[in-house]
């Protein structure tokens, strides 16, 4: 027998998930947008920024490279780009997870693509 008012309900209940999930998701989306991650070596030579997609927006030499081989001042600078998007990818998980939730499918999906993008892979150095 049908029942078109338990229909309604469930599908009232069921536009009320996806308009949160559309909600979490702009939520989501504005506030990965919004990421920057700013590292500093730890002998003082350089600083970086990079966005939430890993993308470098600035670098900041200190007078200290002038001390240094160009060998080391650019072994430094990679290090310290390879340090921010790592923590770019653990900051992008967490604001997945505090606005998916840790249990979604879509949260997980989207938090590792975010890692593979910004993780180095096996055996990878940074170097050519």
């Amino acid at each position: 027998m049908l029942d078109p008012e338990g229909s309604r309900e469930r599908l009232a209940a069921w536009q009320g998930r996806i308009d949160r999930l559309a909600e979490d998701t702009k939520l989501m989306s504005d506030r990965l947008e919004a990421l920057r991650v700013t590292v500093a070596d730890s002998n003082g030579l350089v600083t970086v920024t990079v966005d939430s997609t890993g993308n470098l927006v600035d670098m900041v030499f200190s007078e200290r490279i002038k001390r240094q081989s160009p060998e080391v001042v650019s072994r430094t600078a990679m290090e310290t780009i390879r340090e921010a998007k790592q923590q770019v990818a653990e900051r992008s998980s967490a604001i997945i997870e505090a606005t998916l939730g840790s249990d979604s499918l879509a949260g997980r999906a989207i938090a590792e693509r975010v890692r593979g993008r910004l993780e180095p892979g096996d055996g990878a150095t940074g170097r050519s």
